[in-house]
């Protein structure tokens, strides 16, 4: 893999990696049975398509257990810590519909995150439908489920602006993207009993976190020492 085709891959494999961890966190605490079970599911996509894209830049398994926190290079956004359940479909709106707009584009054109994206924009499809289908269920539900998902939307926000910047390597249209990825929000967060689009920092202005550039908010660092200590503490080890 060339030079600049490298970073590509280890970004978007991050971004599924991590995210990946996040969700399998919920495993034995979801709401509902038949959400642990999704939630499992949507996991399990993402870890499949981390797999591909590290192994694109190396040994899976040593990339995913043994670089240090400063070598990822995700996403602010795909790290933030589950909370609450409308945290959790928050993050997953906005990553999702990221996600699906972004392999649609590459699964059109002939590079080689192609064959990847023609196969991983079908089952992100899905992960998109279950966060929409779930911000507007907890929308257009009680006061309370609609003041949570109003304020996971508000509190992820800011993280958003990092998510639609180009990343080298990347053949998409990303200002293409951006304007979809916003269309597509405000649609569903309008149609979810009057959720409204949040705001950012200064007039609207989306303050871009800096995940790609190997800068991390607090909670990454514990949850890569979670990641990566079994794997750490029995070098070598094999089934």
């Amino acid at each position: 893999m060339t030079a600049v085709l490298a970073p590509a891959a280890l970004a978007l494999g991050d971004d599924a990696l991590v995210l990946s961890h996040r969700l399998g966190e919920w495993a034995g605490h979801a709401p509902a049975l038949e959400e642990d079970v999704a939630l499992a599911n949507i996991a399990l996509d993402l870890l499949g398509q981390a797999r591909v894209l590290l192994t694109l830049v190396g040994d899976e398994d040593e990339l995913a257990y043994l670089r240090e926190e400063r070598a990822f290079r995700n996403l602010q956004l795909v790290e933030q810590p589950n909370g609450d359940f409308a945290h959790t479909i928050a993050r997953q709106l906005y990553f999702s519909t990221y996600q699906h707009l972004l392999y649609g584009q590459l699964a059109s054109g002939d590079g080689v995150f192609a064959p990847l994206a023609a196969k991983a924009v079908k089952e992100v499809a899905y992960h998109r439908d279950h966060a929409e289908q779930w911000t507007m269920r907890l929308g257009d539900g009680t006061a309370e489920s609609h003041r949570r998902m109003q304020q996971a939307c508000d509190a992820l926000w800011r993280f958003t602006g990092e998510m639609l910047q180009p990343v080298e390597g990347v053949e998409a249209d990303f200002q293409e993207l951006q304007a979809d990825w916003h269309t597509s929000v405000t649609a569903v967060l309008g149609r979810a009993a009057t959720l409204t689009v949040p705001e950012g920092p200064q007039s609207g202005a989306w303050a871009a976190g800096a995940g790609r550039k190997g800068l991390h908010t607090e909670s990454f660092g514990r949850m890569i020492a979670e990641m990566q200590h079994l794997h750490r503490s029995h070098p070598g080890a094999s089934w």
